[in-house]
């Protein structure tokens, strides 16, 4: 049994350097973690007739009647830690509330950890990255899974955590992220569903649709025609299913359904039913996601053997990286609603709500219209925080990542909802101090910074430079964190402690 004692192997690693919170009893050896120049460090010690370390790989040296072994904080260490520790293992959150948290530096998680502590009964997705930033940022999910190990290990969290392989638009994308320890994957098919809206001209529909791939759907168009009633019954009324909508429901997303499906069966026959969770994504999609869209894509998954966890739909409005909603507020509410009354009928599954960061004014619409039956993805906001950190602590820094964005901007906005311009943004070279920690409270400029990271961290020694500052001030950071993110959990938080749910899903 793991336990977190005071014990004199624990006085032994605390005089070591051990944090507090992180030391841990497993056996006749004694863990912790104390912070390097660079990084972390693994402490292990046993008594000399018991100094075994199960796969912890380190240098080893006599200390008071026992064995120290002092490690880095490798691939190696992280595996053998979460064979030692199964709280360290990411694990599927269930039904529960949720928030992903992604960090692209690999040193957020225990400022994340603080926030969720001070917000109670929410689930941590620690581990949230997509292909695409990994792509960016030259990490792996591997990378990504050990960072929240170390992180978490570091914070003393022991009630569990996810990890997302998020965007993921291939097989091979899928096997990565199972590969590199995830707990949830994420389908995103939007590559194979067109610019077409669910009223476009009647003639691009029906050449849509006639284009349907209808053997690898395993249908036809007279089955398909015949499975749906005219209405379709939901709380407090009925949904209208006109065939005409269909159709372009169909014509938009019959292929994704096929791609949806082939992730699906995959990972089932790796990992087994309902081990790793599976969510469904079309939020990047260029058209609001519609609720007939949207009976459409879970009545056919579901006709194929796919059961979601969780469902992600291009609200209406827009979710830009980094800044509040763009939108009317009574006409997402209204959306928000409808979709997450199918997510109760067609399910039941959870809401996702992706670009979630900094939209502060939908949070308690989103946590009241889907009975806090939600997930929440955040990324760059955290990146955003470092940012802020380094605006605080070396002004001259962020003006060397502020012209390197502008720069990398044009290119780097291609494939992301963002609508600032490179045009009249301030001078990097003519900024004061002030004004360049004023890039963070500015939408447009939050933007630029939010989706140019791939520059700013693919960059010798600009991105050494960043880790090695904010590591040495990472008290710091992680402060700025734990009040940024709990922003963000604080709407959540106070219904979910109403309903006595714990943040593992299960009944408090």
């Amino acid at each position: 049994m793991t336990t977190h004692t005071e014990s004199s192997a624990s006085g032994i690693l605390r005089r070591a350097g051990s944090l507090e919170a992180s030391l841990t009893e497993t056996g006749a050896t004694t863990l912790g973690l104390r912070p390097g120049e660079q990084g972390w460090q693994v402490l292990a010690w046993a008594p000399a007739a018991a100094a075994l370390f199960d796969g912890l790989a380190g240098a080893t040296s006599e200390l008071e009647g026992g064995v120290l072994l002092v490690g880095p904080a490798s691939a190696e260490n992280a595996a053998a830690l979460r064979g030692l520790l199964p709280w360290l293992r990411p694990r599927p959150v269930g039904a529960a509330t949720s928030m992903g948290v992604g960090d692209r530096l690999g040193l957020a998680t225990p400022g994340h950890l603080r926030a969720f502590r001070a917000n109670p009964g929410i689930a941590p997705v620690l581990a949230q990255q997509s292909a695409r930033e990994l792509g960016r940022t030259g990490r792996t999910f591997a990378d990504v899974v050990d960072a929240a190990t170390f992180g978490a290990l570091a914070a003393g969290w022991r009630d569990g955590f996810g990890a997302d392989g998020d965007h993921l638009k291939s097989i091979e994308q899928l096997d990565g992220a199972l590969d590199g320890g995830c707990s949830m994957v994420t389908a995103d098919p939007i590559d194979l569903v067109p610019d077409l809206p669910a009223d476009a001209p009647p003639a691009v529909i029906r050449a849509a649709f006639a284009a349907v791939p209808w053997a690898a759907l395993e249908d036809d168009p007279a089955a398909f025609a015949a499975r749906y009633p005219a209405a379709f019954d939901l709380e407090g009324g009925r949904i209208p299913l006109p065939p005409e909508a269909l159709v372009a429901a169909a014509a938009r997303f019959g292929p994704a359904v096929v791609q949806v499906v082939g992730m699906y069966r995959h990972l089932v026959a790796r990992a087994g039913e309902g081990a790793v969770e599976f969510e469904v994504a079309v939020d990047e999609i260029g058209h609001p996601t519609t609720v007939v869209d949207h009976v459409y894509l879970a009545t056919e998954l579901r006709r194929l053997g796919v059961r979601p966890q969780s469902f992600s739909p291009r609200f209406v409005g827009r979710f830009e990286k980094g800044v509040e909603y763009i939108g009317d507020l009574a006409a997402f509410e209204a959306d928000v609603a409808a979709h997450a009354a199918l997510a109760r009928a067609l399910g039941p599954y959870r809401l996702s709500v992706h670009s979630g960061s900094d939209k502060f004014s939908v949070y308690p619409i989103v946590a009241r219209e889907t009975r806090d039956r939600i997930h929440l993805k955040t990324s760059g906001t955290s990146y955003l925080e470092a940012l802020r950190t380094v605006a605080a602590l070396d002004p001259e820094l962020l003006r060397r990542i502020w012209r390197l964005a502008l720069d990398a901007y044009p290119t780097a906005r291609a494939s992301y909802h963002v609508s600032a311009a490179v045009a009249g943004m301030p001078d990097p070279e003519r900024l004061s101090a002030a004004e360049l920690a004023g890039l963070l409270d500015r939408p447009d400029t939050r933007e630029i910074l939010h989706v140019t990271y791939g520059a700013v961290l693919g960059a010798d020694p600009l991105r050494g430079e960043l880790r090695g500052l904010l590591w040495t001030e990472r008290e710091a950071y992680w402060e700025r964190l734990a009040v940024h993110i709990g922003r963000h959990l604080a709407p959540f938080a106070p219904a979910v402690s109403a309903t006595g749910a714990s943040a593992t899903g299960k009944e408090a």
